[in-house]
């Protein structure tokens, strides 16, 4: 049996949570403790999922024997339980991004090879149904050489102004967003950037008292010779109908290829909520005959990977044959990541344009 803990219980480390508990009525894993230094949330999350609670991540790993650990912490406080965990030989499995440096980002992946360890980002773009076909077709040649494209991706300003008040001013839009395309264009062309150039405006969330950028735009040049926009926000209106707007398009020397990954084609509108969208394809749930909820979707299978790549680990599978066959981002994705956040930071501040 998989023994698991989650670090961070938050929004995001709720689907963590949901993901570890479905696979343990399937005998696959036990979610043995959970952390968080909010002690309400761990006590309602601790009491909701049956797990043994605790608001120290370092007494939790000294005291449970666990096989792996999900850190759901926000963006700048990654690295410590990861390092912690990785000197404890546990696998670790981090949400985006990997650490918010690139001397992080290295700090861990050594720790991880050091003690033989699995460290998984959760980049979950790359189980998306639509990102896997397009790539499929990008392998095959279709589009020929990929020459240029842009992405976007924006969140309503509900996010970091009511979900995150207090830890959006240590992030960004590209911190919170543009890394999960920034993982997603390279995994999809198989190169990694060599250079940035990029422009950034603080308004609207400075004048809320929250000092981050609004929104900022990036161009991003590929070692391959691709050149990627990348437009990044997090203050579209609240009565936007999802709560985010993401999408790109890729051109090459023989195709193009476009991608509307906001709307899947359902749209609703309801008194009291106004237009809305769906995408289907990321968390949904549903009801068994025994009345257990089911979720599905790419927002979980990029989750339950980690917890199957421990259980192909334990059945002797090496480490190095893993990374070779699997869609999961490591901890080499997170670094290469990591580099063009921060060079974009470092871009807009110089302005100009940074080589990687």
């Amino acid at each position: 049996m998989i023994k698991l803990g989650v670090i961070g219980l938050g929004k995001f480390g709720t689907n963590i949570l949901n993901s570890y508990k479905q696979l343990e009525k399937e005998g696959i894993c036990k979610l043995v403790s959970v952390c968080d230094i909010n002690e309400k949330v761990l006590e309602e999350q601790a009491r909701r999922y049956n797990a043994k609670p605790y608001k120290d991540f370092k007494e939790m790993l000294e005291k449970e024997e666990l096989d792996g650990v999900a850190i759901a912490t926000p963006d700048p406080f990654h690295k410590e339980p990861a390092i912690y965990s990785a000197n404890k030989k546990i696998h670790i499995f981090v949400e985006k991004p990997l650490d918010i440096t690139i001397e992080g980002c290295i700090e861990i992946i050594e720790a991880c090879k050091k003690n033989n360890v699995l460290l998984q980002v959760d980049f979950h773009k790359r189980f998306d149904p639509f990102h896997i076909a397009i790539k499929r077709d990008i392998e095959e040649g279709k589009i020929g050489k990929v020459e240029y494209g842009s992405c976007h991706m924006e969140d309503k300003i509900v996010v970091p102004k009511d979900w995150f008040p207090n830890w959006a001013g240590k992030s960004s839009p590209v911190w919170f967003l543009g890394v999960h395309f920034f993982d997603l264009i390279r995994w999809l062309i198989k190169s990694n950037a060599k250079s940035v150039f990029a422009k950034g405006i603080k308004n609207k969330l400075k004048s809320l008292g929250i000092d981050t950028y609004d929104s900022v735009v990036t161009i991003v040049e590929f070692e391959n010779g691709a050149i990627i926009s990348f437009e990044l926000s997090w203050i579209l209106p609240e009565n936007f109908e999802s709560i985010v707007n993401q999408g790109f398009r890729l051109v090459g020397e023989k195709g193009i290829i476009e991608c509307d990954s906001q709307d899947r084609g359902t749209r609703v509108c309801y008194e009291n909520e106004g237009v809305l969208t769906y995408n289907p394809v990321f968390i949904n749930k549903r009801m068994d005959m025994k009345g257990n909820i089911i979720y599905t979707g790419y927002g979980i299978e990029s989750i339950t990977d980690f917890v199957y790549n421990i259980k192909y680990l334990k059945e002797g599978i090496k480490l190095e044959d893993l990374k070779n066959n699997s869609i999961s981002a490591f901890g080499e994705d997170g670094l290469e990541v990591t580099k063009i956040a921060v060079y974009v930071h470092e871009s807009i501040e110089k302005e100009k344009e940074i080589k990687l």
